[in-house]
């Protein structure tokens, strides 16, 4: 398991590249509850790259301050790669912001069926460019309890981050 201060570390690396880009950063987060926003602005002059943070724990919330669509919602469900899609595009939205992070899972103990048990995690990270929209999005199945599901969907987002190419110039 990542320790504080690797995960700190990774957050300074993927603030860095963010900000050496010339870009603004926005979080949607679901089981992570603000962990990733509170890990990148742990990173001091965080204020020159980070603009703001969603937790959109309800489905209510992820339609409301996102714009997930509730046809999402109801066929694929809120612990699904549409819906970490269609986070991380409604983040994209947010004047000035040009690269979003987002994340939706089952942290534990309980909410898991036999399809998405504990553990199940969609995370998406994604910038605007010229052109439109790069964006990955990757489903990971977290060993552990709850803190531990949580800590390992802060650290693969923060690395899925550092995947992105965020040289190509925003429209």
């Amino acid at each position: 398991m990542i320790t504080d201060a690797e995960l700190y570390q990774l957050a300074a690396r993927a603030g860095s590249v963010v900000h050496a880009a010339g870009r603004r950063l926005a979080t949607a987060e679901s089981c992570t509850a603000g962990w990733i926003a509170k890990a990148l602005t742990d990173v001091p002059g965080s204020s020159q790259w980070f603009e703001c943070g969603y937790v959109t724990y309800s489905d209510a919330a992820k339609m409301r301050d996102l714009g997930v669509a509730a046809r999402t919602l109801a066929e694929f469900g809120a612990v699904s790669e549409q819906t970490a899609r269609e986070m991380a595009a409604g983040a994209l939205q947010v004047p000035k912001v040009s690269v979003a992070v987002a994340v939706t899972g089952i942290a534990g103990p309980d909410g898991g069926t036999p399809e998405k048990p504990v553990g199940t995690v969609w995370v998406c990270a994604a910038a605007r460019r010229d052109g439109g929209t790069e964006s990955i999005a990757e489903l990971q199945h977290f060993p552990g309890e709850r803190a531990a599901v949580r800590r390992a969907s802060v650290q693969h987002a923060l690395e899925l981050l550092l995947r992105l190419d965020l040289r190509a110039p925003v429209a």
